[in-house]
């Protein structure tokens, strides 16, 4: 059982999932309703006290889709305090997302969680 987050985190990640950018959500229809060989994932979902983009709990596994906007120097902060805690970090950055090949960021995710990807989506 995960310690419970706190209420701003929660409310922060409430928000979040209402306002996503256009990548995230392309990323979301690719990840959402364990389509990827059956692993569930959760959108934007607190860890601590962090709001990760994507999250498979079973596996430990993030996935963050990096926007313009991300801090490099805050983003392996936060990077090293989710490994600490046991979880794996993939990024992405929006043109692996939203371009010719985003297949490659599915099977990469796909091998991530120790399932081989077999080109179904």
């Amino acid at each position: 059982m995960r310690p419970p987050a706190k209420r701003a985190t929660v409310k922060q990640a409430r928000r979040l999932r209402q306002s996503a950018p256009a990548t995230e959500r392309a990323l979301c229809r690719l990840l959402r309703d364990r389509r990827l060989e059956g692993i569930k994932f959760r959108r934007q979902f607190p860890i601590g006290p962090f709001v990760v983009d994507f999250v498979c709990l079973r596996h430990r596994l993030v996935v963050e889709a990096d926007g313009p906007f991300h801090d490099a120097v805050r983003d392996s902060q936060r990077d090293a305090w989710l490994v600490s805690q046991g979880f794996r970090v993939l990024r992405f950055p929006n043109g692996a997302i939203n371009g010719p090949h985003d297949w490659r960021v599915i099977a990469q995710v796909s091998r991530a969680a120790g399932r081989p990807f077999n080109g179904d989506i």
